[in-house]
């Protein structure tokens, strides 16, 4: 009887200890990344790439940045033992000329719950980076060009949120980097954050407005990029309406009806 109960014992405290040993462990090939130079207007991005080196999956419930301009994203699906995942760090270098040093942190259910990966750079201005570059060089920047500088949404009702399409043309021999948009009302943005445009490539960059004053508006908009040549600049416009539906209607022998 007493070695039944041992026996029982034994492996009760063998199952405990697997229990403790069962989980998962995400090992990154680097934890901190320089970016070196960078280019104002440029998003600076960086995947830091991990593998699940243990014995159960890894789920990743959320990714934060240090600050605003830090943008992260994260596989979001589990990684199982063996295979890999990636933590993305977007730095929107817009405006921001200087050194930057920034930590995102990451938290998951693997064996050490939370860990803080870092990036660091230095932000140089175009007229900088021009001064470091030969005129071969600069002939080999790439080169923004917009289909058109100009878009008008028409009637829209104050809340909506419509969305411009543009072509974007890479004329240039290098990697044209779209960074953030800048604009007098903040009330243009990206639909999703743009790729890389390779050279001699075109893109549809899908804007979206977000304007709120009523009246006849006119917005000018600056999309950063790499592009030493200068920033590209384009014209949202609309008539602001609070209701459409208000705004459809007309008087006809004193009663209102559907504008026709």
């Amino acid at each position: 009887m007493k070695n039944l109960a041992s026996f029982f014992l034994a492996l009760v405290l063998g199952a405990a200890s697997f229990g403790a040993r069962a989980q998962g462990v995400m090992t990154f090939e680097k934890e901190a990344h320089d970016f070196g130079n960078v280019a104002e207007g440029t998003m600076a991005t960086h995947e830091f790439k991990f593998k699940n080196t243990g014995n159960q999956p890894i789920i990743i419930a959320n990714v934060q940045a240090s600050c605003g301009c830090t943008t992260p994203d994260w596989t979001k699906t589990p990684v199982l033992p063996g295979k890999s995942g990636i933590i993305k760090a977007m730095y929107s270098s817009a405006g921001r000329p200087g050194i930057f040093n920034k930590t995102v942190t990451v938290t998951s259910n693997a064996s050490t719950p939370s860990a803080v990966l870092s990036i660091k750079g230095n932000v140089l201005n175009k007229e900088e980076v021009k001064a470091t570059l030969t005129p071969a060089q600069l002939a080999q920047s790439p080169r923004l060009v917009l289909d058109r500088t100009s878009h008008d949404f028409g009637k829209m009702e104050a809340g909506q949120q419509p969305v411009a399409k543009f072509t974007v043309r890479n004329t240039g021999k290098q990697d044209l980097q779209l960074g953030a948009l800048t604009s007098s009302c903040n009330c243009v943005g990206y639909k999703a954050t743009p790729a890389p445009i390779k050279a001699g490539q075109s893109a549809t960059v899908e804007l979206i407005y977000a304007q709120r004053q009523v009246g006849t508006v006119s917005d000018i908009v600056t999309i950063g990029s790499n592009d030493l040549h200068g920033d590209a600049k384009l014209t949202l416009k609309a008539n602001v309406v609070r209701d459409l539906n208000a705004a459809s209607m007309v008087k006809e022998s004193g009663v209102a009806v559907p504008f026709k």
